[in-house]
């Protein structure tokens, strides 16, 4: 019951984000005397509106979303006569460009806002460089697999480890390696994959600091790619186990405090934001693999589907920070995604917007008149790539969450 209650509360927080992203399109337009014609959350069959000065407000029956209706969005928008000198496209670049961006930084305003009161209620994850600083201590030792199998795995081995017979004993904690500090459990496997040779170990067991010559063992090792695929490479090896830090706990702060915090969340949540964008073209390959009965990377896109249903997980475990997370990440993304210069995003006419004074400041430079607005028309095939692309997108990644969903849990 609580996981159907989660998913329905998660596809509607949806759904007022993107009402939310209308918003700042018609509250822009609006004061920077343009005219609204229409705002609608949801589209098809209208089930309520109400008229308020001259813009329309109301409800459709189908809720994917919403829309805001400018009057002269482009120069083949039919106009009335008081809407000519009004309409969107005939007003300054800079008036267009805002109500353009508007959208988009609705979004980021409305994720901003969202963390900071996670921040408050309940701490967000730690994300600082303290977070990548855990002791590396040793698990066990055991003998070093010569090279793995097909899926990555390794082969049996038998025999002692070269770190056993060099000394080192579970339960030591690994400072250095060749001279360098070790900050974490990466440090130490990235250092000793590339040594020949022997490493020089620097452990501290109890209250003694031990410097150990451990022989390195060169062995085949399947690395996964930047395109998912494993390829076989040649590493160092010491035959050593390593424990798993334990998981750094959430970042707690007050109304004060939990300022800077956010600041400081969200520069990381946007690096992590574009880090995604661009990676985006990449995870089509990850997706297809889910489908197709490969494993699902946690990294691969979800649809409003996919997370929706993981809204209805975290819901389910009263999980709520994790819930209001994920609505953060998706608005961030959104605002983001919308700002790519391709239409029919907001982007994209934002790009016409620049082109268009870019032209025209050249064009007086030359003596020449301004010319007209750019021909939509033109640009329609182009358009329409796009159009098919991100639904193609879409329908991959809803197939994925139906098939082989991402679990928080």
């Amino acid at each position: 019951m609580m996981f159907a209650f989660g998913v329905v509360l998660f596809a509607l927080a949806l759904v007022l984000s993107v009402a939310w992203h209308e918003c700042g399109h018609m509250w822009a337009a609006q004061a920077t005397g343009m005219k609204v014609r229409r705002y609608f959350v949801g589209f098809g069959p209208t089930l309520w509106s109400v008229r308020r000065g001259e813009t329309e407000y109301g409800v459709k029956a189908l809720p994917f979303g919403g829309f805001c209706d400018i009057a002269g969005m482009t120069p083949y928008d039919e106009l009335a006569d008081d809407e000519r000198d009004r309409a969107m496209f005939r007003q300054k670049p800079w008036k267009r460009f805002v109500v353009l961006l508007a959208g988009p930084a609705q979004n980021f305003v409305l994720g901003f806002v969202l963390i900071y009161f996670v921040a408050v209620l309940a701490g967000l994850p730690n994300l600082r460089d303290d977070a990548d600083h855990a002791p590396v201590y040793v698990e066990k030792v055991s003998c070093v697999a010569s090279a793995t199998d097909a899926a990555g795995e390794l082969l049996p081995c038998s025999g002692a480890a070269p770190a056993e017979a060099a000394g080192l004993r579970p339960g030591d904690r690994i400072v250095a390696i060749n001279g360098e500090a070790v900050d974490n459990n990466s440090d130490l496997i990235t250092t000793t994959q590339r040594t020949t040779g022997t490493a020089s170990v620097q452990v501290q067991r109890d209250d003694q600091t031990l410097t150990l010559q451990i022989p390195v063992t060169q062995v085949e090792r399947k690395m996964r790619t930047s395109n998912g695929t494993l390829k076989s490479v040649t590493v160092g090896a010491i035959g050593v186990t390593l424990t798993r830090p334990d998981p750094i706990g959430p970042l707690e702060y007050n109304p004060l405090t939990a300022i800077p915090g956010t600041f400081e969340f969200t520069g990381h949540l946007a690096k992590a934001t574009w880090d995604a964008l661009l990676s985006l073209p990449s995870k089509i390959d990850d997706l297809w693999t889910a489908v197709t009965g490969g494993p699902r990377g946690e990294d691969t896109p979800v649809s409003v589907y996919g997370a929706s249903a993981m809204g209805g997980e975290a819901a389910e475990r009263g999980a709520w920070s994790v819930f209001f997370m994920l609505l953060i990440t998706i608005n961030f993304f959104l605002g983001a995604f919308n700002l790519v210069p391709l239409l029919p995003l907001d982007g994209g006419h934002m790009a016409i917007v620049g082109y268009e004074k870019c032209r025209d400041t050249v064009r007086r430079w030359m003596g020449r008149a301004e010319g007209g607005p750019v021909d939509y028309m033109k640009l329609m095939p182009l358009t329409y790539a796009v159009v098919i692309v991100m639904g193609a997108f879409m329908v991959l990644t809803v197939t994925a969450d139906i098939i082989n969903p991402i679990r928080l849990w």
